[in-house]
């Protein structure tokens, strides 16, 4: 992992940058984190129940060249998240990017699911995204410029059985990205969203076999994608190159969505 992150020669391209990214302390999250620190940005590692593994991290990027903090704060508090922020703020005096990666999963078929499972997975999945837009949007506002990237599903854009609440959240942060992109726009700042399709993760190798054999199966491409595929779209969205683009939803999904 940490040869994988190694400064590279496109280093330069988030130099100076600070990136705030939930739910980082592994998954697709943890893959995002490490691409944009090999690519000069100062990576602020969020996490809620894996402290550990959010200091195994910021070390791992540490060793290869780069720059990381870990932040803890449960994202589906909305006033933990102004905390977060205002201690962020006071530290580095902005930020210039933010990804909202952080989510769970509680699958259920619709007649089985609890109110419980429902509202948990809505409350991380959506309503973090909103508590960290909603704080940092006015340090955004006053820069004039920032890139928000929410880290939404193929489930968000096509349903999946037996995921209402997971494919509602997804479903609903691309309405919340397309709706915020069009307020910021006139800032300068660029709000995007990434919709992954079925990724090979620690997730996703839990899954029984037949399990993994038929999310393949669905696949135009006939394979699974990889941590490393979102986190390249991610950082293209990140970077200057992305500027003209806002309130674009990019499947990576080999092909699922069309």
């Amino acid at each position: 992992m940490e040869k994988e992150w190694k400064m590279s020669g496109r280093a330069g391209e988030l130099a100076g940058k600070v990136a705030l990214v939930t739910g980082a302390s592994r998954g697709i999250g943890r893959g995002i984190a490490g691409k944009l620190a090999s690519l000069g940005a100062t990576v602020l590692v969020n996490y809620n129940g894996s402290p550990q593994k959010a200091g195994e991290l910021a070390e791992e990027i540490a060793a290869a060249g780069g720059r990381a903090e870990c932040v803890g704060c449960d994202v589906s508090d909305y006033t933990a998240c102004a905390g977060m922020v205002e201690r962020i703020i006071e530290k580095y005096g902005h930020v210039d990017i933010l990804v909202n990666n952080a989510g769970v999963t509680r699958d259920n078929l619709l007649m089985r699911m609890s109110e419980e499972d429902y509202d948990r997975v809505l409350d991380i999945n959506l309503k973090g995204a909103f508590n960290t837009m909603r704080h940092l949007s006015r340090y955004f506002v006053k820069q004039r410029g920032g890139k928000i990237i929410n880290i939404s599903s193929v489930s968000g854009v096509l349903g999946n059985a037996g995921q209402a609440n997971y494919s509602a959240s997804k479903a609903g942060l691309i309405g919340l990205t397309k709706s915020a992109a069009r307020e910021l726009a006139s800032r300068g700042i660029c709000v995007n969203a990434v919709a992954p399709g079925f990724i090979d993760t620690e997730m996703t190798q839990a899954l029984p076999e037949k399990a993994r054999e038929a999310g393949v199966a669905a696949v135009p491409m006939g394979r699974m994608g990889t941590v490393e595929d979102i986190a390249e779209m991610v950082a293209f969205l990140a970077g200057e190159k992305s500027n003209y683009i806002t309130g674009q939803v990019i499947c990576v999904d080999g092909g699922m969505a069309i």
